[in-house]
């Protein structure tokens, strides 16, 4: 096909898919069911992971709880089972490789994992692992540094591609869009997880593996102690359960990126569009303070 066809074949394709999106405001969005599904969530001892677990329980999905907090991660099974889930449990030290790969050979034993919801959260301070994933040159002997939670795809990726079949969950934060003061580690972290989310779609996308769904959750700060006493003058600060109610909705309905609040994606919009000076003085309008990153010193 010569370059002209390619065009007109592309403009084609923009003019349906704006159409398409124009139909999808008026037409219910078509939601899958969750039902019997095996869930792993990592992190799920306490905040967005516990409730995450609690919303996939409601659903009666099989889970499959992984934290490094032994107490933490046997009471939120107790209120999974109390709600009818049927709930495995395993304590977990995500930063270590050897431990995650022997206790997904564990969770294989147990039933292959069908559905990964992998919940990724990033160490406060920044960690390199150093891995590959998918199709990379396994002779290179360099290996480039990736996100910690590129360790969970690693370990169990494999059998999702063989069955085309799975959902991967990627918790990353607004501030992998958007930087701010006093959070430089924070922020390279996140940039950093939403990027792997990006890689990894675009990569099931060519091998053609489009059973496999990935969604990217980005909040604004949430009401868990992580930051304290966070405040900003446009907006509000999030509470759990409103951050993975809209992760719950992204994940049944396919959603690639989820904001939280959804007007972020227009923020990421304007700082495309606006100019440096414009940018800034929003920035000081909008005012986003907290006093400090819980368990570092605080820089102001």
């Amino acid at each position: 096909m010569n370059l002209f066809l390619e065009l007109l074949l592309f403009l084609a394709t923009l003019l349906y898919s704006y159409l398409e999106a124009f139909v999808k405001l008026f037409v219910p969005v078509r939601r899958k069911s969750l039902s019997g599904e095996l869930v792993l969530i990592t992190g799920a001892g306490h905040g967005v992971g516990r409730a995450t677990a609690l919303e996939f329980a409601k659903r009666q999905s099989r889970l499959v709880l992984w934290d490094i907090n032994k107490h933490g991660v046997e009471e939120t099974a107790a209120e999974c089972q109390k709600l009818g889930a049927t709930v495995q449990t395993f304590v977990v030290d995500c930063s270590k490789r050897e431990e995650i790969y022997s206790t997904a050979d564990k969770v294989g034993q147990q039933g292959h994992s069908q559905r990964l919801s992998q919940t990724c959260f990033i160490s406060r301070k920044v960690r390199k692992t150093r891995v590959e994933v998918l199709y990379t040159n396994p002779a290179s002997p360099r290996k480039l540094p990736t996100p910690r939670c590129s360790l969970y795809i690693e370990a169990f990726l494999p059998v999702m591609m063989n069955n085309n079949y799975g959902h991967i969950v990627t918790v990353a934060s607004a501030a992998g869009h958007f930087v701010t003061s006093f959070m430089v580690a924070y922020c390279s972290s996140k940039f950093a997880a939403v990027g792997f989310h990006k890689a990894l779609t675009e990569e099931l996308s060519t091998l053609g593996k489009d059973g496999i769904k990935t969604t990217c959750l980005c909040p604004v700060f949430i009401n868990t102690g992580f930051v304290k006493n966070p405040s900003t003058r446009l907006g509000k600060i999030l509470e759990v359960e409103e951050v993975v109610e809209a992760l719950m909705e992204g994940i049944v309905t396919n959603q690639k990126m989820v904001f939280v609040p959804s007007n972020q994606s227009v923020g990421l919009l304007l700082e495309r569009v606006f100019p440096e000076r414009a940018l800034n003085l929003l920035k000081k309008i909008t005012d986003v303070k907290f006093d400090a990153v819980i368990g570092q010193r605080s820089t102001q």
